[in-house]
This record gives structure tokens, C-alpha cells and sequence, in this order.
């Protein structure tokens, strides 16, 4: 009998620590199956962040470094600077990245530094609370501004992927979600061609993840999809923003069926 469906080798076996409906286990499972499909698992080496992945280390089965908060980018530089031939990727929150750590990606960006980032922007704090983050939309409510977030006092949220892409740097930028099934076949789609990007050396790749968090927003598993493709994807629109022939700023293009 063929087998069509297993457990792949990129992850280990412990038990998640994620809420229910939380869509980090679903992300995890695509980069452990590209991981093991791209025959990358023996020379890869992951940074976990500080955020509701800071145990990373836990669940995707290679090599792991764990990086004070937003620092990800740069241990990411060391190690493969340090060791060219290993695949290196960063695997951050909206917190983690957008906000302590927005030096960092945009410079290890501006740098060309050949590296792939996994961003996965839920539009809040989630371990912390529920605070508002960088990505929060405008109106949405939550700990820290119950009344919504209001662009005259905070600003705008921050889009990360058409920020790195605008810089002149070659790269690949993409956004994508994993809200539906369809969709979540679209996005380890995209987190393929980043990591085919690093295995040829080509340039830095930069792949957002639109997630879900129905703790900190306030709502089920069910309604949090409902909420992410109704509200975020209208601000953060899914699609290739950048190629390594695209050298000169972002231009979308959206992706075979986001």
C-alpha cells in the first residue's frame, strides 16, 4: 500500500504547547515537511525567537539556536556566514520581529544576507498577554488599547513584507496565510521557493505567514479564520512582492491562486 500522508521527519514527536486553534503547529509542519522533501533536515540550523515559538527548539527536528528577543536576524548572519553550506532560517512573531527586532530584519535584509525568515504575523502579543503589536490593525482591540488602535496616536500597522521588499537589495518577499486548507498548500508552496532560493545561494528570502491567535483576540478557532480572511488579508494582501530579478522595489505579484 503507498503511503501518502505521514509525520514528517522535519518535526519531532513532542506534544504542542500552542492554544487550540492556533495556527504556529500547522506553519511548523509545512517548514518540517519542505525541510524533509528538499533533503535539508541533516544541514539545516533554525533560530527560535522570544514569543509564543520561543520553544521552537522543541518541534522542528534540527539543529536550533534560540536568540534574545528580535536578535534572530543576527545570530542567523553568524552561523551562516560561519558555515555557508548550512541552510539557516529564522522563525519569528509579529513581536518579536516588527518590533524589537525591526533593526535587525532590515538590515540583515538590506545585507542580502542568504538566510530565509519565516514571519508570522498574528496582528498581536500573544505569549505576553495580548498587547497590541507593530501589525495590529486599525480599530483592533486589545490590551493595551481596548478602544482599538488609533492611527492618530500609534500610527499605522507596519507591512513587513512590502517594507523589506521595497529595500533595492535583491530578495524574495511573500506573504501568504494559512487560514483555509487551499491556502495552506498555497503557502508551503511559497515556503519551498524560499528555501530552493537558499539551497542555490541565490539571495535573502523573506516569507510572511497571516495566522491565527483566537485567544488573544477573543474568539473560536472557527470565527478566527473567518476573522483573519475578512479583516487582514484586505490590509496585508497575499502574494509575491519580490523576486531576485526585482532589484528595484516592490511590485505585487500575486501568487498561483492566493
Amino acid at each position: 500500500m503507498k503511503k501518502i500522508f505521514g509525520y514528517p521527519q522535519g518535526l519531532t514527536e513532542r506534544r504542542t504547547h500552542y492554544c487550540p486553534g492556533c495556527t504556529h503547529g500547522v506553519i511548523h509542519r509545512m517548514v518540517g515537511e519542505v525541510l524533509e522533501e528538499l533533503e535539508l533536515r541533516e544541514r539545516t540550523v533554525g533560530i527560535a525567537p522570544v514569543g509564543c515559538s520561543v520553544l521552537a527548539y522543541e518541534y522542528f527536528n534540527c539543529d536550533m539556536f534560540e536568540a534574545s528577543h528580535g536578535r534572530a536576524p543576527a545570530v542567523a548572519t553568524g552561523a551562516k556566514r560561519a558555515r555557508p553550506e548550512l541552510v539557516v532560517f529564522t522563525y519569528q512573531g509579529d513581536g518579536d520581529l516588527a518590533s524589537i527586532g525591526m533593526a535587525e530584519i532590515v538590515h540583515a535584509a538590506n545585507r542580502g544576507e542568504k538566510i530565509s525568515v519565516v514571519f508570522v504575523n498574528n496582528a498581536i502579543y500573544g505569549m505576553t498577554g495580548g498587547q497590541m503589536a507593530p501589525t495590529t490593525l486599525v480599530g483592533q482591540r486589545t490590551t493595551t488599547c481596548p478602544a482599538g488602535r488609533d492611527p492618530a496616536q500609534v500610527g499605522f500597522p507596519v507591512r513587513m513584507a512590502e517594507l523589506v521588499a521595497g529595500l533595492r537589495t535583491p530578495g524574495f518577499v511573500a506573504r501568504a496565510s494559512v487560514h483555509t486548507p487551499r491556502a495552506t498548500v498555497q503557502a508551503k508552496a511559497v515556503l519551498r521557493r524560499a528555501f530552493e532560493h537558499q539551497v542555490q545561494g541565490t539571495c535573502f528570502t523573506f516569507t510572511e505567514i497571516l495566522s491565527t491567535c483566537p485567544t488573544n483576540w477573543g474568539l473560536s478557532p472557527k470565527e478566527a479564520a473567518s476573522w483573519l480572511e475578512k479583516e487582514m488579508i484586505p490590509y496585508y494582501p497575499l502574494g509575491i512582492f519580490k523576486t531576485p530579478d526585482m532589484a528595484e522595489g516592490p511590485h505585487l505579484r500575486p501568487a498561483e491562486g492566493l
